[in-house]
């Protein structure tokens, strides 16, 4: 019999460290190890099991921290930190180019390997760009730069798939926002205390770029984040609150995943509508990072603008994040309410930047203005809300994709769509600029790239996204049944008082070791109750 959804949702809030019990475990699906489930208590504060969505999503977030948000705080720099861009624009288009190709094919990858070995590869690539930029300063060997651009992309194709996969798939359907939300603040918190270090190493330079300290500095946080990726579990051992499963692919083969994307396409054809809108969401980093910041700025100012770009993708996140979750709305009125904000602030924030882009040229530059000069209060408020709107768009798009399935397989597919089509946007503004393309060119595209794709998109996300995304429609999409990922059951037996104060029994799960290694999760609350109960508060169909 399944407890009333209120209840159910208060027993969420309050589950307690997983258990294992063999003889009780009626799921055939298997779960990781028992430490995976049981909770730390630290004073008054108990953290969630390891093979939860919640420490997943973390791991993963600061794996960007370190990783791509490192990145980013060297891109934002402008060219990098080097004085002369070319070579780093010729080599960021070399990253998007492959970024792209891989990216539309990564959540194939993603699903066969795994996200975890996706994961630790995807964040390797950073690593290395950056040891690049640091023999440029010596060297000026674009050779090396161009390549390790061209090895980041594969890399970072692999990476982004994976994180959108557990972003989007994790959550339920009513926490998506709050994940999203708390990725994006993690993520560019990694910008922010990145940009610290070359604002800190170069307060005092005027002329000139980041020194050697700026780049081995992120080279050893960029290390230990990709280390840090290896510490991630499986998707098939992730278990919910309320006791539910993620939906993820049985047994997967390289020609199952290049169907699954496939299929994909062919089953989703609205998808294709987003289309614009993910080649749009990186398209403007090339005109902001160089054209903007690295042209008009001094050194130090740029190590500035940087820092408060990407605090204020924080502040974005925040404020599209509690959009994207209220709950007196439903979720067809959020995603229609959302469209029309972020369409207000698309004319809102590109229509200044038009009036700040008719000051100057790409000629007209003669000197690097300063913060201390009059008139940089208003270019700085600008660009503070050029991360704003970053921040809007990116989290809205992925929150548009997370509404439409909570499929991992289908969903590590979309994030592959997106970040590829995305970086061959980003590609494209890279060359543009390499190439020498006027400025205001450069504007006009992004501010009419933006604008186009939201009218582009609003047949999608104004009537297609519904109260909730089917489960039936998105088991057939895997060789599974409701019964893989329903509520486990359990099975109540006789515990002792150790199992009732949340210790894991050691010694019934060494007798069983030989059975078929099932186990199950189960609540205080339900431990209390003495009964066969099942979690969730909804009964299995299957």
């Amino acid at each position: 019999m399944s407890a009333p959804e209120n209840e159910t949702d208060k027993r969420s809030e309050t589950a307690s460290p997983p258990l294992y019990d063999n003889e009780a475990a009626v799921n055939s699906q298997p779960l990781g190890r028992p430490w995976m489930y049981k909770r730390l208590k630290i004073g008054r504060w108990q953290l969630p099991w390891f093979a939860s969505p919640m420490v997943q999503l973390y791991l993963v977030s600061f794996v960007c921290f370190l990783c791509p948000g490192m990145f980013n705080a060297v891109t934002g720099l402008g060219g990098a930190g080097q004085v002369k861009t070319d070579d780093v624009s010729n080599a960021n288009t070399a990253l998007y180019s492959c970024f792209a190709v891989v990216g539309f094919f990564a959540g194939s990858i993603a699903n066969w390997i795994g996200l975890q070995l996706t994961l630790f590869i995807g964040g390797f690539g950073y690593f290395l760009y950056v040891a690049s930029l640091l023999c440029y300063n010596h060297t000026e060997n674009a050779g090396f730069l161009i390549f390790a651009g061209a090895l980041l992309g594969v890399c970072a194709g692999l990476l982004w798939c994976a994180q959108g996969a557990v972003m989007m798939s994790y959550p339920h359907e009513n926490e998506k926002g709050k994940f999203i939300l708390i990725f994006w603040v993690i993520f560019n918190l990694g910008g922010v205390i990145g940009s610290l270090v070359p604002l800190g190493q170069n307060l005092h330079a005027t002329q000139g770029g980041v020194n050697d300290g700026t780049y081995i500095a992120f080279m050893v946080l960029m290390a230990a984040g990709f280390v840090l990726s290896w510490t991630l579990s499986d998707s098939k051992n992730i278990v919910r609150k309320d006791g539910s499963r993620v939906i993820v692919m049985k047994n997967p083969t390289w020609w199952s995943e290049l169907k699954g994307l496939y299929d994909t396409i062919r089953s989703d054809m609205h998808i294709i509508l987003l289309f614009p809108m993910f080649l749009a969401s990186n398209w403007f980093y090339g005109y902001q990072f160089n054209s903007v910041n690295a042209a008009y700025f001094n050194i130090r100012t740029r190590s500035l603008n940087s820092l408060l770009y990407w605090l204020m993708q924080m502040i974005g996140a925040g404020f599209f994040g509690a959009i994207q979750d209220l709950k007196y709305l439903s979720r067809p009125w959020r995603a229609r309410l959302l469209w029309g904000v972020l369409f207000v602030i698309t004319m809102g924030v590109w229509g200044g930047g038009y009036a700040f882009q008719r000051q100057f040229t790409r000629g007209s530059i003669t000197d690097e203005k300063d913060w201390v000069e009059p008139g940089y209060i208003g270019p700085m408020f600008l660009y503070m809300f050029y991360g704003f709107y970053d921040a809007g768009f990116q989290t809205s798009s992925y929150w548009f994709m997370g509404a439409l399935s909570n499929n991992s397989r289908k969903l590590a597919n979309y994030a592959g769509f997106y970040k590829g089509i995305q970086s061959a946007g980003a590609a494209a503004m890279w060359r543009l600029d390499a190439l020498g393309t006027p400025f205001m060119t450069e504007f006009a595209t992004c501010w009419g790239l933006v604008g186009g794709s939201l009218l582009i998109a609003a047949p999608i996300l104004l009537f297609k996204i519904t109260e909730h995304s089917s489960e039936e429609d998105d088991l057939a999409f895997n060789n599974q049944t409701l019964a893989d990922v329903d509520d486990i059951q359990l099975q109540e037996k006789g515990r002792s008082d150790s199992k009732d104060n949340g210790e894991y029994d050691s010694g019934s799960q060494d007798n069983k070791a030989g059975s078929n290694n099932q186990e199950v999760v189960e609540t205080v609350d339900q431990r209390e109750q003495g009964n066969t109960t099942e979690l969730g508060g909804r009964e299995s169909t299957a």
